[in-house]
């Protein structure tokens, strides 16, 4: 297959999916080898960032999506009338902030470094689809445990949960006592 060929399926998959594909998701689809398809979409990163087009294509948890470039996005906000969202709250970038760097984590960890309630803060996240539920905590209670998702990484623009900027304030749940830390009041 040529590469002109493969750039231009890839592109088109990208435009129909509206969201994150797996990268060898794309290679099936494709009918290509993964490196084939990691190169091609390198291809046309490039090239949209070189051309300054009006969209870019990012990568995310392994996989590639093709988004409104930030510069533009007012347009695009015009046309569909969606209203700006507000930004998080300082308790819940708090929030979040212990979520991705402790995950999977309960409300009561969460509560725990925080040292006050948390329930808003999680319910914004949650509402925003920058969180998830991920199971349940075997414990006492049950308590719900929480992750980030792909929505996350987009916001924030970051490949996977590995591009998180290292912190050497960190709190480490695992040393606090887990009896405080499984309780979801």
């Amino acid at each position: 297959m040529a590469e002109k060929n493969l750039e231009c399926i890839l592109e088109c998959v990208l435009f129909a999916a509206g969201e994150a594909v797996k990268t060898d998701k794309l290679a099936e689809i494709a009918d290509a080898k993964r490196e084939q398809v990691v190169k091609a979409m390198q291809s046309l990163c490039e090239y949209y960032n070189r051309e300054n087009r009006g969209f870019s294509i990012i990568e995310i948890d392994d996989g590639y999506q093709m988004c409104t470039r930030p510069t533009y996005y007012t347009y695009v906000q015009a046309l569909a009338g969606i209203r700006r969202q507000q930004g998080l709250s300082n308790a819940a970038m708090e929030a979040l902030s212990i979520i991705a760097y402790n995950q999977p984590v309960t409300r009561g960890a969460i509560e725990y470094v925080r040292g006050v309630n948390s329930d808003y803060a999680v319910a914004r996240l949650l509402e925003r689809g920058l969180i998830e539920e991920h199971g349940r905590l075997d414990a006492p209670g049950k308590p719900i445990l929480f992750v980030t998702t792909n929505e996350f990484l987009r916001t924030f623009g970051l490949k996977s949960l590995e591009d998180l900027p290292d912190i050497s304030t960190n709190v480490e749940l695992e040393e606090a006592d887990e009896s405080q830390l499984s309780i979801d009041i």
